[in-house]
């Protein structure tokens, strides 16, 4: 199993990025979709998750109305939208795989949001 991030970046303040996971050897479609980060000493914190089909998504409060989170089961690809983005922002994200008590993590991208 494979998930692979790509699109971080730096950034200024107010800018946008699009975060991408392709995932790989794994039943893409019947697996919910996540996405989490790690700034600098701080623990791995929820940023935003999908269901299965797309149809339903969550938010932590601090990213609701800037970040969008999408799937394409046909390419096998997870998306983050970020947009307004804020120094705080600032961390590695990471895109994870979940069903039941079987999960999957990829490495991860760098995000930097700085003037």
């Amino acid at each position: 199993v494979q998930l692979v991030e790509s699109g971080g970046a730096l950034v200024q303040p107010g800018g946008s990025l699009r975060l991408s996971c392709a995932v790989s050897r794994l039943a893409f479609s019947i697996y919910d979709m996540s996405w989490y980060r790690q700034a600098p000493g701080k623990g791995r914190e929820f940023v935003a998750g999908i269901s299965t089909g797309g149809g339903a998504t969550n938010y932590a409060d601090s990213v609701k109305g800037r970040f969008t989170i999408s799937r394409d089961n046909a390419k096998n690809r997870v998306y983050l939208q970020m947009n307004d983005l804020k120094p705080e922002d600032t961390a590695v994200y990471y895109c994870h795989a979940g069903i039941a008590i079987t999960d999957y993590w990829g490495q991860g991208t760098q995000v930097t949001v700085s003037s």
